[in-house]
């Protein structure tokens, strides 16, 4: 699952194979609806602070940010 929004920013949340499970519930949508919009709203101050106390993994590419 991936909280995104188009031009800003992407959260990878939560991953499952599809061999194992067809698809998230009623209340997993709106569980993540409701991450979605806390996260897609964080300030740039937030993140870098959740990042800095490992609350938030950044995921760089070949050792490099992806702006």
């Amino acid at each position: 699952m991936i909280l995104f929004k188009a031009g800003t920013r992407a959260f990878f949340v939560h991953g499952f194979a599809k061999n194992e499970r067809d698809n998230i519930n009623d209340d997993e949508l709106t569980a993540f609806k409701k991450l979605a919009a806390k996260m897609l709203n964080y300030k740039d101050a937030e993140l870098i602070e959740a990042v800095n106390k490992n609350t938030l993994t950044e995921i760089t590419c070949n050792g490099q940010t992806i702006p």
